[in-house]
């Protein structure tokens, strides 16, 4: 499927306000997860918990829209769409928020564009221009070179809280593929329904399960019903409808923003630091985005037909 520009135009203004409400889901989830020494809702809970209040929303809206229920082949790219961004992304990132601060967490965001450009070039076989590649690249280089400085380390060192949050980078890379690949021909709000509602029987009873037995903050609460109707639900409303209009490879690039609006977002938030360093990556890193967007993607071209009878 190629685009035209009035679409990729649109698909990258949704993509863009996609981004930017997951933006906050990293410094919300660390203030409804809290901290070591002060902690306040738990990971799981805010995991499933998230996602049982979103199904919930999915129900009425697919009743009051009367959406059709999915064609058969559907269930299977919603079941990994449920896999990426309804189990898999909300349960490592919200046990790695309470040992990591947003900013941290932020900058490993950076390798969600690459690992979402992969994904959707496989899915929906298209083929980046290598001066796409070399831009996708160097966004993720810039990010990369930005966790070392911060870190303050000589080397990259890996710890657990890191290993899961790539890991979700890497389930949420697999959800907006597959997502965008059924946006094609479903409503886009109605893929992410759809997979949140299949998921209900199991998350329904752990977040009975894992309901918190302690007093928990008031603003905990509130940042937990952000990444419950904002960044469980409504994002993917814009997100994956960007990604089917504008394309998943190039929309996919917007991501890089993502990690500096999260920070952003943490300074007046959580408190946290912003610093000379962390502009310059910023305006890099965008800068990147721009030229990126630039370059040609193409599809790729039809194989001949087999003969009769051949797989």
């Amino acid at each position: 499927m190629i685009t035209n520009t009035a679409d990729t135009r649109k698909g990258l203004w949704l993509g863009l306000l996609g981004v930017t409400i997951f933006a906050l889901t990293l410094p919300m989830t660390r203030l409804a997860v809290g901290t070591p020494e002060l902690p306040q809702l738990s990971g799981v809970f805010i995991a499933v918990g998230r996602a049982v209040i979103a199904a919930l929303l999915s129900i009425g809206f697919l009743l009051a829209t009367r959406a059709p229920w999915p064609r058969r082949a559907d269930w299977r790219p919603l079941g990994a769409v449920a896999l990426g961004v309804v189990f898999g992304f909300p349960l490592c990132t919200s046990v790695a928020m309470r040992h990591v601060e947003a900013v941290h967490a932020s900058v490993i965001v950076g390798v969600l564009p690459l690992a979402t450009a992969a994904v959707g070039a496989w899915l929906h076989r298209q083929r980046p221009s290598a001066g796409f590649w070399l831009c996708a690249g160097l966004g993720t280089a810039l990010v990369v070179a930005f966790a070392l400085l911060r870190s303050g380390h000589a080397g990259l060192t890996l710890a657990p809280a890191d290993a899961l949050l790539l890991l979700a980078m890497a389930c949420a890379a697999v959800g907006y593929g597959y997502g965008a690949q059924l946006s094609r021909h479903m409503r886009a709000d109605y893929v992410i329904c759809w997979a949140l509602v299949m998921s209900l029987p199991l998350n329904l009873p752990l977040a009975i399960l894992e309901w918190p037995q302690t007093a928990i903050k008031t603003e905990a609460w509130a940042a937990f019903a952000y990444v419950a109707v904002f960044s469980m639900w409504l994002g993917f409303f814009a997100w994956y409808r960007g990604l089917a209009l504008g394309g998943t490879v190039r929309v996919s690039q917007v991501q890089l923003i993502q990690p500096f609006l999260g920070m952003l977002v943490a300074v007046p938030l959580l408190g946290e630091s912003l610093d000379a360093l962390t502009l310059g990556f910023g305006l890099a890193v965008i800068a990147v985005v721009f030229v990126g967007r630039k370059m040609p993607i193409r599809a790729t071209p039809q194989h001949t037909a087999h003969p009769k009878g051949s797989p």
